[in-house]
């Protein structure tokens, strides 16, 4: 199996990571409304970790949006390209999503991230970070929150709270199953935030999770064991 190297001048400290993401969030587009739910592609994307052995196993899946139904699939393993560091995690991950994504037929269409967009420190989380540099439409839809104020929302499907810092909606808290607890839901790039939750809910028909982020989990995953197996 091919391990994907860091790219030669990727970003090795804060600071530098730092400029760079304030550099791409210049590009950032937040004005289109994006695809319709349930039409054209859908892509999930997500990574796995071995940090004792500095592997990343990343996993692009593409369903039909209308069907959910997977049309291709295709992975990469890399060597974490950076530090933990919260706010900057996209450095850790983006060299080896974009070999998976750049491994696809398909056009992946709509990108469905496992993290946040909007919803972040500097408003420019993976989700946003993977659209400006594909130029695909993108949506992050995170487990759990940041460290953003919210009312909980509603316990019917669909109901919603904002996601609120400095006085700026950022993101929804968003109830994908009755009585579940919520996703949070972000806008990444040339999507808004009323149509990255009409995805959500279309993609979660029987469980909390999108079936891009579950398909995009398994294969990592898989994806890692057999990278470790092969060492």
């Amino acid at each position: 199996m091919t391990i994907i190297e860091i790219p030669a001048g990727w970003p090795a400290d804060e600071d530098t990571a730092r400029a760079v993401q304030e550099e791409l969030r210049e590009r950032l587009v937040t004005a289109e409304e994006g695809p319709a739910a349930g039409t054209g592609r859908v892509t999930g994307v997500d990574v796995a970790y071995d940090d004792e052995r500095d592997l990343v196993a990343a996993a692009a899946v593409v369903l039909d949006a209308r069907t959910l139904e997977v049309v291709e699939e295709a992975t990469a393993v890399g060597r974490v390209s950076f530090p933990y560091v919260p706010g900057l995690l996209a450095f850790r991950e983006v060299p080896t999503v974009l070999a998976a994504l750049g491994r696809l037929a398909a056009d992946p269409g709509l990108l469905v991230c496992d993290g946040y967009g909007l919803a972040h420190p500097r408003r420019f989380g993976l989700a946003s970070h993977l659209g400006v540099v594909t130029g695909l439409p993108s949506i992050g839809v995170a487990k759990n929150p940041f460290t953003f104020t919210y009312e909980q929302p509603g316990t019917d499907r669909g109901a919603f709270a904002d996601l609120v810092a400095e006085g700026e909606t950022v993101g929804r808290a968003l109830r994908t199953r009755a009585g579940v607890k919520p996703v949070f839901v972000s806008v990444g790039h040339r999507v808004s935030l009323e149509r990255a939750c009409a995805h959500t809910l279309h993609l979660t028909p029987r469980y909390r999770l999108p079936e891009t982020t579950r398909h995009a989990d398994s294969l990592c995953r898989r994806a890692l064991a057999e990278a470790r197996a092969a060492e």
